[in-house]
């Protein structure tokens, strides 16, 4: 049985959720560890190849625990990776664990975000918007980047798919933690023409730290 047919196995054999596939995740890292980058993206590729989103996110997973490899990424593994989104999990992994720290790292450039963006495909739109949390996202090794989130960010403005707007104000809220003074004044200076959901959960995290507060709730003061 060859690597990818015994992960492959494993996967089948785990159950659809976050912590039983990072543990098999895991494993597979360490035994992983020494291998060659392009080996570790090879394997990935038919991973996804294969269907099914528990392989999806043990894909990109291994990638993204693999420095050599997820700096190897070129611009054609990413869009490779990316083949046949179709939900928004699947999505979200791909975003947090390929695209955005590629984006962030440029490996690819921000035409190819751009075109996501203007996709007739709402899961490449969504992709777009989840690319932007890694650029703010501390634990995602992000520093922030006000410019290119809010550059997206403009550009689906008017998009009223319910993924796509659940996406905007995740990307405004991680942006909120790291320069709350860009995200506030992009949704004040722009309230009336983003969707009321993304305006009252951004508000909300500025103003509270929580999406979506218990009625009353404010952000403690400082000590």
């Amino acid at each position: 049985m060859t690597l990818l047919e015994e992960i492959d196995a494993r996967i089948a054999a785990t159950p659809l959720a976050a912590g039983p596939l990072r543990s098999v995740r895991r494993e597979c890292s360490r035994r992983l560890a020494a291998a060659p980058p392009r080996a570790v993206v090879a394997l990935a590729l038919r991973l996804v190849g294969r269907g099914g989103i528990g392989r999806r996110v043990v894909a990109y997973e291994l990638v993204y625990h693999h420095p050599a490899a997820l700096a190897s990424l070129t611009a054609r593994d990413v869009e490779r990776l990316g083949r046949g989104l179709d939900g928004w999990g699947a999505v979200d992994a791909f975003g947090v664990f390929i695209a955005g720290p590629a984006w962030r790292e440029g490996r690819i450039g921000h035409a190819v975000i751009r075109r996501w963006a203007r996709s007739r495909d709402r899961w490449w739109r969504r992709a777009a918007l989840v690319s932007t949390v890694p650029l703010n996202s501390r634990a995602r090794g992000g520093s922030g980047d006000a410019a290119r989130t809010l550059a997206v960010c403009r550009m689906l403005i008017a998009d009223r798919d319910d993924l796509v707007v659940k996406a905007m104000s995740w990307a405004l809220r991680e942006l909120a933690k790291r320069d709350p003074g860009a995200a506030r004044r992009f949704v004040a200076e722009r309230r009336t023409a983003l969707a009321p959901r993304v305006v009252r959960e951004v508000r909300n995290k500025l103003d509270t730290g929580l999406k979506n507060p218990r009625h009353g709730a404010r952000r403690p003061p400082p000590r």
